[in-house]
């Protein structure tokens, strides 16, 4: 079993732990690395038994099993940006008034409404969890697909891939065996993701090798060992040093914490980059043409103004009655102008604001039958 495949069948419990026992070897989930049981390791002049050793393996190779995972592609986590960096700064102990000073967005209250979301989605996610091991225990026909390769850069249907199939296509395409030749270079995607996971098997995780060394494997399995070293690093199997000079397993080595640790900071400055605007935004319905028209100091959340609706709390009840009974698509939200801020002399954003949405109230008369808006007596 591959390191890719350990990490799919843990459990919970081991996933969080991030390492697994077996054959009296203690794994990392993350990278591969195997301490035997009942060895001691010393590190730093302290000796440690093998299950406390890897603990700090993963400490010092990987920072925390929470780190390794965050940083995983959107399509295993299925977070998006904001939610990533969301988790990042309230793992690190921020409050919400510091969290959303950081990312700069909305208020307090909205970080809270963002933590509302994200229990839901926990809340689902145990659910189907639950549904899916009821399944198992039902599904007798349910066919065992092939591993995900955490490092692949694309997920897609290629991964379609049930272990009956792997095996008929590896049987065709290393005919003395998966440690002997490849006999022909596929040319359907699925086949050569399949050949090329087999191929990355013959690297250790643990090593950084050179071109030659690199070269020197790939002429055992084929002739055009070029062509296959490309496939492997586009791939995601395979990593490079952008001169040529080094190669290894990607394998979310050392170098892999790195390069999310600059996509991290990245994020961040981007964030905080990120300067609000304020605005007037109009709520349209699209079956009866009604409108409801409100100013914002930061017109980028505008998206806690449809999460308040699906919540069903919105402050404009005839707004919210709509909002339930067409449902989410029938609306659409529109800026209608952004608040020009003056660069010399004294300026009362709130004021300006205040007075442009009354511009657009007066122009758009969003009352009675043409919108939600109340004419304040």
């Amino acid at each position: 079993m591959n390191n890719s495949e350990r990490f799919w069948n843990a459990s919970l419990e081991e996933l969080k732990c991030g390492y697994i026992l077996e054959n009296e070897h203690y794994i990392c989930l993350l990278c591969g690395a195997k301490f035997e049981k009942g060895i001691i390791y010393p590190d730093e002049g302290t000796l440690y038994e093998a299950e406390r050793y890897i603990r700090l393996h993963i400490e010092k190779n990987h920072q925390s099993v929470f780190d390794y995972l965050i940083q995983l592609d959107k399509k295993l986590t299925g977070l998006t940006d904001r939610q990533n960096l969301l988790l990042r700064l309230l793992y690190q102990g921020k409050s919400d008034a510091e969290v959303q000073k950081e990312m700069n967005i909305g208020s307090a209250s909205t970080i809270r409404n963002y933590r509302f979301v994200l229990k839901e989605k926990e809340r689902q996610s145990k659910v189907f969890l639950a549904i899916m091991e009821l399944l198992k225990e039902k599904d007798k026909h349910a066919p065992a697909f092939m591993s995900l390769h955490k490092t692949f850069e694309i997920l897609d249907e290629r991964y379609n891939v049930t272990e009956q199939e792997r095996e008929k296509i590896l049987k065709k395409y290393f005919p003395e065996g998966t440690d002997g030749p490849l006999d022909t270079f596929p040319k359907k995607e699925k086949n050569k993701l399949v050949v090329l996971y087999e191929i990355a098997k013959r690297f250790d995780s643990e090593r950084t090798y050179n071109e030659k060394e690199i070269n020197q494997i790939l002429k055992e399995v084929y002739h055009d060992y070029v062509m296959v070293r490309r496939y492997l690093i586009d791939y995601g199997f395979l990593d490079r040093k952008s001169d040529g000079s080094q190669y290894w397993l990607k394998s979310d080595s050392k170098r892999k914490e790195e390069e999310h640790m600059e996509r991290k900071k990245e994020l961040k400055r981007l964030y905080k980059e990120w300067k609000p605007q304020a605005g007037v935004y109009q709520i349209k319905n699209t079956k009866n043409q009604k409108i409801f028209i409100d100013s914002t100091m930061n017109l980028k959340t505008i998206n806690g103004k449809k999460f308040a609706l699906n919540l069903g709390g919105h402050v404009n009840k005839s707004l919210q009655e709509d909002w339930n009974r067409f449902g989410e698509e029938a609306f659409v939200f529109e800026v209608l102008e952004t608040l020009k801020v003056k660069e010399n002399g004294y300026f009362n954003a709130k004021d300006a604001l205040k007075k442009l949405k009354q511009k657009w109230l007066d122009t758009l008369q969003p009352y009675g039958e043409r919108g939600y808006n109340q004419k304040k007596s």
